[in-house]
């Protein structure tokens, strides 16, 4: 904050970028709360993207988050984490390394196909010690108040949950970057 400060840099929180258009040399660009003119525009979005959603009933309750931020927050409560990357794995270890946290991993795949060996070593310890559950082969079918329910393996079952975090990747505005003439160049690679 001190670059605001010395700069007088006006930052506006809580806004969505919709559309960026050029009108006379000039760059107008659409929010959520209105437009603002500018002659350069600097796009600083970070590699995350709009988180990807379950897009299941319930998924707009307090509980859930898209991201781990202080395992320890959790700390004795029931846990849904959802996704299959290194970012899913890595939190469900995290959390279930907490004293008395309940931690189940739902991925839809039957396996984990590109995590690192560390983490995949390291859940499967995580998991052989009872620390937590993984469900290959599964989805979120719904989420309320004090519980999620899970389709694995066809079989819808429900289980008590405190709290939800989905991992499972974000999605980039590529349509509105394209519409502003942004070139992308997509690479496909064993890395």
């Amino acid at each position: 904050m001190a670059i605001v400060k010395k700069t007088g840099l006006q930052v506006s929180f809580r806004e969505r970028m919709e559309s960026i258009d050029k009108e006379n040399n000039r760059f107008v660009v659409r929010t959520s709360r209105g437009s603002y003119t500018a002659r350069t525009v600097l796009l600083s979005m970070g590699r995350r993207g709009t988180p990807r959603k379950l897009e299941v009933p319930g998924e707009e309750c307090a509980k859930v988050t898209y991201r781990l931020i202080d395992p320890a927050q959790y700390r004795g409560q029931a846990v849904l984490v959802v996704g299959g990357g290194d970012s899913a794995l890595e939190a469900a270890i995290s959390l279930s390394e907490e004293k008395g946290t309940d931690v189940i991993l739902s991925y839809r795949s039957a396996a984990f196909s590109r995590v690192k060996q560390k983490n995949r070593m390291l859940l499967d310890q995580q998991q052989n010690a009872g620390r937590l559950r993984v469900l290959l082969n599964s989805n979120v079918r719904s989420i309320d108040e004090k519980l999620v329910v899970i389709e694995h393996d066809g079989i819808p079952q429900r289980y008590r949950n405190d709290a939800v975090i989905v991992c499972a990747g974000g999605l980039l505005p590529t349509p509105l970057l394209q519409k502003i003439g942004i070139q992308f160049d997509t690479k496909f690679g064993t890395a």
